[in-house]
């Protein structure tokens, strides 16, 4: 998927005019991402590609990729335009050699599965530490211009008010939950990014991501948004493994590319910024209801599915408690960032690129 799909060029035009962004600061630069065949690092590398391509802020990517024929095949519409773009093979547990000089860091590698945490919770946390310590290793070596870490709302825990949450929020994790070794591990490190900012003055930086979507899902995502998505896609009822009565915040894919920007050219080092629109927030079974009401689901079905439940005794173990995160983007608004598309944007625009 690239320009060639209507939906997705007007994501790159919306990101390339964001004025709250300064641009300039990346000409002839070059910017590493980790996690970049995921969601997020393909709408960013997608992003930073359109500028160098359409918008005249000439820069290089570097992607950090396990595999680089599927990496190359995910962005095969932006390679074939021209792409600035090279891949790195390896991983972030044994770090290769980078063979440019770089001026940025975007940190997303990342696994995203709510059952992949539940059944590797040592491999998650492993990857996490190991990863993240080199980075920042090399960052610090290197004295590089701005490095920042995708952190998630997870790290806030199970809360239980009805409440704004704004960046000193307490928070609290169960470290004896297996699963937990997700947002624990990203709270661990958050904290070396803000020791690295104090101590070796890394310009470092976190974004703590509410859930994010948007064009460029792949086709066998587990997350619930693409679960949903999916089934009322193929005219089949939602079904709900929960009660679905955690509320949370949501994300348009454009809007977290805009934030990651926004936080990597000019958030300050050694702080953190939640990212989400809050006019979004709702619970789980809102939002499958919200799906299920689409007018383009109702248009191929004649009317919208069913939002229906299937509870199991693997509920409790693959899926975190319930809890409500009502985020507060303050912070991140005082840069001039401002979210642009509702959650019914979000599951239009995703579901009518699917596929592509």
């Amino acid at each position: 998927m690239w320009l060639e799909n209507a939906i997705f060029r007007e994501d790159m035009e919306y990101i390339a005019g964001a004025e709250f962004i300064p641009w300039e600061k990346l000409r002839q630069k070059q910017v590493l991402v980790t996690g970049a065949t995921g969601l997020i690092g393909f709408n960013v590398i997608s992003a930073l590609c359109y500028m160098a391509l359409h918008r005249d802020i000439p820069l290089k990517v570097i992607a950090l990729v396990r595999d680089e024929e599927a990496a190359r095949k995910r962005f095969a519409g932006v390679l074939a335009e021209g792409a600035p773009i090279s891949f790195v093979v390896g991983d972030l547990m044994d770090l290769p050699e980078i063979p440019e000089s770089i001026d940025y860091i975007i940190h997303g590698g990342s696994p995203t599965a709510s059952r992949y945490f539940a059944e590797h919770p040592v491999e998650v946390s492993r990857l996490h530490l190991a990863g993240s310590l080199s980075l920042l290793e090399y960052a610090r070596k290197q004295s590089i211009n701005g490095i920042v870490f995708l952190s998630s709302m997870e790290v806030y825990g199970s809360l239980h008010r009805e409440e704004k949450v704004d960046e000193q929020h307490e928070s609290f994790i169960d470290t004896m939950l297996p699963r937990n070794a997700y947002p624990e591990a990203k709270r661990m490190v958050e904290s070396l990014f803000a020791s690295y900012a104090a101590e070796y003055q890394v310009p470092a930086k976190v974004v703590r991501l509410t859930q994010t979507f948007g064009p460029g899902v792949r086709e066998g995502d587990q997350r619930v948004f693409a679960q949903f998505a999916r089934a009322a896609m193929h005219g089949q009822n939602i079904v709900l493994k929960t009660p679905g009565g955690t509320r949370r915040c949501y994300l348009y894919t454009a809007d977290a590319v805009t934030a990651i920007l926004a936080i990597l050219l000019q958030g300050k080092s050694g702080e953190a910024y939640n990212a989400a629109n809050e006019e979004s927030y709702c619970s789980i079974k809102e939002m499958a209801e919200c799906v299920a009401a689409l007018p383009s689901i109702q248009k191929a079905y004649g009317g919208k599915v069913s939002v229906t439940f299937d509870f199991d005794s693997d509920s409790a173990k693959f899926y975190p408690p319930e809890l409500y995160l009502n985020l507060s983007t303050k912070k991140l608004q005082a840069l001039g960032w401002r979210p642009a598309y509702s959650l019914s944007d979000m599951f239009t625009r995703m579901i009518l690129t699917a596929g592509h």
